[in-house]
């Protein structure tokens, strides 16, 4: 565990294709920043990981920041790193049941540990 209380369940280095990429942020499709980041999540390597503790979603969200940088707590991940929405540098579930989707799409029951 790291001093955040985080347990790390799995975690690779890999890069998304643009479709992959346009897979995992379906969601967003009809936003307007869905173009900008599907290119950028798709630019370079990535760092897939599951994290767990108690009440995950909730703490990593406040440690990573709004997704507007503009909007993001000083000291975040976001605020710190990220150029826009789109470019927003690090991404979070926002719900339990979109973590393990989210999970389930990076890696395979054989690399969660």
């Amino acid at each position: 565990m790291n001093e955040g209380g985080f347990r790390i369940v799995a975690m690779k280095y890999t890069k998304l294709s643009a479709e992959m990429a346009g897979r995992f942020y379906a969601v967003h499709k009809e936003r307007p920043f869905y173009a900008e980041l599907v290119e950028f999540m798709s630019s370079g390597p990535i760092v897939a990981a599951i994290l767990e503790k108690e009440n995950a979603v909730e703490d990593f969200r406040k440690l990573i920041g709004a997704t507007d940088p503009s909007k993001a707590e000083p000291g975040t991940i976001r605020a710190l790193f990220a150029k826009s929405i789109g470019e927003n540098a690090v991404h979070g579930a926002d719900s339990d049941e979109n973590a393990l989707i989210e999970g389930s799409f990076h890696f395979s029951q054989t690399e969660m540990f």
